[in-house]
């Protein structure tokens, strides 16, 4: 097994301790040199020697010290804000961090979805009174959940509504790809338009794209029914803003979860806050204590890889390649 010299950058996403995901890495590698930067100094120091590089971003600064990169391994699933050209243009393979939110984010979607259904939160506004006094709570189901992203993330949430009895739509870019939903349909045409309108729970987990940005718009709301919730985890401006609260004031939907809001964060005096059927958690849907040692995963399945084959090609999770 060929030894690689592993450098962990100073900076992570999450308030990740970067100390910790180092020491995973040395646990599954022992053979390797993993370093950690702490200083910004360092860490122009330490990359000239490294092979393998790891953390949040790379800047064009420190990717011109990189003389021996053959892989920069992204701890985050988004991997929009790396110069990924300027990266291959180097002969380097770019792997990213998806399918590590997978159990916490769906895990967060389901704990939404079922307070709406038993309606929760307003036994927590009763306690608070405090008042005993017995009111009506729904199921989940039978009810219809359509999932907007079938990635990673929303194919995790679907696996975990299927104990519970629900009807789920899955809307993706492809829908001749199939899913593991009981319906599949594509954003444009009408099979999208007629999935809002049966829709129960509309769960937002896709990236923000000019496809997805303002999906769900005054259209939308005006085509789900008014006793619809809408959960977002995926990005704040895949909803208008506008629209929701112009829903919301008129009771054309029943409630809202949100995770991720445009403007973000969501200022102190925005009229989200006010809402009592809206429940706003500050983007930490993709917060887990496992978050490091799911990335430390990732990377030593292919360092291994990389050990056997002794090349860069085909890694799991890999976002760009050499040409």
């Amino acid at each position: 097994m060929s030894e690689h010299t592993v450098l962990v950058l100073r900076e992570g996403t999450h308030g990740m301790a970067m100390s910790e995901y180092a020491a995973a890495i040395r646990e599954r590698r022992p053979d390797d040199d993993v370093v950690l930067a702490r200083t910004r100094d360092e860490e122009r120091e330490l990359i000239a020697d490294a092979d393998v590089v790891t953390g949040g971003g790379l800047g064009r600064d420190l990717l011109e010290r990189a003389d021996d990169l053959d892989l920069f391994a992204a701890i985050s699933a988004g991997y929009e804000h790396l110069p990924l050209d300027d990266i291959t243009a180097r002969g380097a393979v770019v792997t990213n961090a998806s399918g590590v939110h997978v159990p916490n984010m769906a895990e967060q979607v389901l704990g939404n979805l079922l307070v709406f259904a038993r309606r929760l939160d307003e036994g927590w506004r009763r306690q608070q009174v405090p008042r005993w006094e017995h009111y009506q709570a729904g199921e989940l189901k039978d009810s219809t959940v359509t999932v907007v992203g079938l990635g990673a993330i929303g194919q995790g949430i679907v696996a975990r509504l299927e104990p519970f009895g629900v009807e789920t739509v899955g809307v993706r870019y492809s829908p001749e790809k199939g899913a593991p939903t009981d319906e599949v349909v594509g954003f444009d045409g009408p099979g999208f338009e007629a999935a809002l309108a049966r829709t129960d729970y509309l769960v937002l987990a896709c990236p923000l794209t000019d496809t997805t940005e303002g999906l769900v718009d005054d259209a939308a709301f005006g085509t789900l029914p008014p006793d619809a919730v809408l959960v977002n985890v995926a990005r704040g401006g895949v909803v208008e803003t506008d629209a929701l609260l112009r829903a919301l004031r008129k009771n054309e939907l029943r409630g809202a979860a949100l995770d991720v809001t445009d403007p973000e964060p969501l200022p102190e005096d925005h009229p989200l806050w006010a809402f009592e059927n809206v429940h706003v958690t500050p983007h930490m849907a993709g917060s887990t204590p496992e978050y490091y040692e799911r990335c430390a995963d990732i990377l030593a399945r292919n360092l291994e890889r990389v050990d056997e084959t002794g090349d860069y090609a085909g890694l799991e999770n890999a976002v760009a390649e050499p040409e």
